[in-house]
């Protein structure tokens, strides 16, 4: 790797560096290597990663109707609470892979914490199913939460969205989506590393290339897989080139220090912040792409989940 000299003078966190040893000890496979159907059913194991499932939120299953399809969400309802905030919540997984089974350990926590009923989607995936079609599912499924606010309780001017990776993307499109088309009103966007641009020679790109999970080659893989070409430019898509990014909800942003995708997200923060709008940045120091999803050998991923729960109470129960 050309940028060698950069790799020796990594402090990455001892539970980070567990997971990556994890991931190389059982020959985690990747797309490029081993094809998008090897790498989905891996990606169905080990949901241990995720960390213990808690009982403190009740867990339904349904299925909305969106333009394409009838896509399986998750809802989860917090116990003991009469007035709901809500979150519309889109995995992870290069749009390609990823599942709402990995996630019941995060958001049963998040949901009791925030006192937010939240529906995770699984959205339809590329290459099978390319952009505009996984925006569209996950902006139905907001859609159907704010028409359905009364019946689950939920206060409306307390719905967010959130999402993690490529999820984070689609979060942050649903955002400027609804913005435009003011058919409902968002409070907040949680966004943890989104890619956010179509460049692949950032300095986070070059010296986190290889060897801390989320790999530029595979990046570069994904969004190939997600998009068209005549849609490089299509600020649903890619929301970096989005030329008026005022207005949006108040963000929570989330950056991992070793991680391909950090200088998209810090770069994305600070558009939103320069077009105006309000913007929280947590950096963690040590941390890897995907660590939200890795509370079962990386505890930093528990103290992500206690940041966004105060995080998102400062906004909604202030």
């Amino acid at each position: 790797m050309a940028n060698s000299g950069f790799i020796q003078k990594v402090t990455i966190d001892p539970e980070a560096q567990a997971f990556l040893d994890f991931q190389s000890k059982n020959n985690a496979p990747n797309v490029i290597d081993h094809g998008v159907q090897k790498t989905r059913l891996a990606n169905h194991e080990n949901l241990f990663l995720a960390g213990p499932i808690g009982t403190s939120a009740e867990i339904q299953h349904r299925y909305i109707t969106t333009p394409t399809a009838d896509v399986p969400v998750r809802i989860y309802i917090p116990k003991n609470a009469e007035i709901h905030g809500a979150i519309a919540y889109f995995h992870g997984g290069g749009w390609a892979f990823g599942h709402i089974d990995r996630y019941d350990s995060q958001l049963v926590d998040i949901s009791a914490g925030t006192n937010s009923v939240i529906i995770s989607v699984n959205y339809q995936k590329s290459p099978e199913h390319k952009f505009p079609i996984p925006l569209e599912d996950c902006y139905a499924a907001t859609k159907w939460l704010f028409e359905n606010a009364e019946s689950l309780n939920v206060d409306k001017t307390k719905i967010g969205v959130c999402g993690d990776s490529a999820g984070a993307t689609l979060a942050a499109a649903v955002a400027i989506k609804a913005r435009d088309e003011k058919l409902f009103k968002i409070s907040y966007q949680v966004l943890m590393y989104p890619p956010t641009s179509l460049n692949f020679d950032s300095e986070s790109y070059l010296r986190y290339a290889t060897g801390f999970g989320l790999t530029r080659e595979v990046m570069i893989w994904y969004w190939n897989s997600y998009l068209e070409e005549k849609d490089w430019a299509n600020p649903y898509a890619v929301v970096s080139m989005c030329n008026d990014l005022s207005n949006l909800p108040t963000s929570i942003v989330v950056v991992p220090e070793y991680d391909v995708l950090r200088d998209d997200t810090i770069n994305y923060a600070k558009k939103l912040e320069d077009a105006g709008n309000q913007v929280q940045t947590e950096f963690f120091s040590g941390q890897i792409h995907g660590f939200f999803a890795h509370a079962g050998i990386n505890k930093t991923s528990f103290k992500l989940r206690e940041y966004l729960i105060e995080s998102i109470n400062s906004l909604i129960w202030r």
